[in-house]
């Protein structure tokens, strides 16, 4: 167990580096966040980065950075939620010898190690009034002093915030300060939800898939029509992370049908309401992607369950063979049953690079 432990660890501690023209894709939302890096890389002033976990505020972050003035210097993350509020002050600021039990030297924090380079704060939004006080003196003056220092150390450094929560409301129920929040966004960058940019979800996918297969040396078919239609169909809860370990599986079991099995299963659940401006409710509409959600998942059970046979599960479905392939088709399911990718690379290289096939989780 502690050896797939540390096999699953070490798959997702290195992940994959994306190229420029796959982090900012084709759709407008994103190539306004490109216009906004390019204009706020060379600025010596805070970014504020907001998005759902998974949307790549991260990546964002390190390509402001990699444009930067303090590109030649470190680039430095810190995971508010991460570190427990008592430690997360010594492990930003750094401390003095003597300064609590347990402090047998002086230990420089995060602030001091980015000197002439960016600090990312991720999740600032879950950090502790207490410190965030702290953190608003380095923001003003570029000052700070380790716990039990008796001096101020002065340091540059280029800071980048980023949160999924809503800091407004953070504000007003007395759990995020005002005057931090408007030192943190000069520059604000809102990343879209991956459902919201489904335009470069095929390049996404299509991008991990190769990517995967060169680096551990693992033969996979590329995805058809259909599966990419699905994939652009799905909601993404999870983001770009959430494809990323889904071609991830699919790399792994070499097999389309685990893909459908899995957004199959994903997608039920209440149809989302859509009103009109004019505050209007469009039930007809409403009603009839119901019927087609409900009909998808019940044709693809059908379809599981008699072995992909077409013929047999149309007569299960008492409807006419023409109309089945209709279905077929218009749900986006695929017109036959998906082969194993397995039957065409016999004995192929373990991803994991051991024994024990390790299938990534979110």
């Amino acid at each position: 167990m502690a050896k797939q432990n540390g096999k699953l660890a070490s798959f997702f501690a290195d992940r994959l580096t994306l190229p420029e023209e796959i982090i900012f894709g084709q759709s407008e939302a994103m190539q306004a966040v490109r216009r906004t890096v390019e204009r706020t890389s060379t600025a010596s002033v805070p970014v504020l980065i907001l998005g759902e976990s998974g949307t790549g505020k991260e990546i964002i972050s390190k390509e402001i950075h990699r444009r930067s003035p303090w590109s030649q210097g470190p680039f430095v993350k810190v995971s508010c939620p991460a570190i427990p509020g008592t430690l997360l002050e010594s492990e930003l600021f750094g401390y003095e010898k003597g300064a609590f039990t347990g402090a047998w030297s002086t230990k420089p924090g995060r602030v001091e190690m980015a000197h002439c380079g960016t600090l990312f704060l991720d999740e600032i939004g879950e950090m502790e009034m207490s410190l965030q006080a702290k953190l608003l003196q380095l923001l003003q003056d570029g000052q700070f002093s380790r716990i039990g220092g008796q001096q101020d150390c002065q340091v540059d450094v280029r800071i980048i915030c980023a949160t999924n929560r809503k800091l407004e409301a953070e504000i007003a129920a007395g759990h995020f300060r005002r005057d931090l929040f408007y030192r943190i966004n000069v520059v604000t960058i809102n990343l879209p939800a991956l459902r919201e940019r489904s335009v470069d979800i095929p390049q996404l996918a299509n991008h991990f898939l190769q990517a995967y297969s060169q680096r551990h040396n693992r033969p996979a078919r590329p995805f058809s029509r259909e599966v990419l239609q699905l994939l652009c169909q799905h909601t993404w809860p999870g983001n770009i992370r959430e494809l990323e370990n889904c071609v991830a599986r699919y790399l792994i079991l070499g097999s389309e049908e685990a893909i459908y099995n899995e957004l199959s299963q994903k997608r039920v659940g209440p149809i989302p309401i859509e009103v009109a401006e004019d505050g209007s409710i469009p039930l007809k509409r409403i009603a009839k992607q119901a019927v087609r959600e409900m009909e998808r998942s019940l044709i693809l059970r059908v379809l599981q369950a008699n072995h992909w046979n077409r013929r047999k599960a149309a007569a299960v479905l008492k409807i006419s063979y023409r109309a089945l392939l209709y279905k077929i088709r218009e749900a986006g399911l695929p017109r036959k049953r998906a082969q194993s990718a397995e039957k065409k690379a016999p004995n192929p290289p373990d991803l994991a690079g051991g024994n024990d096939v390790v299938i990534p989780t979110e």
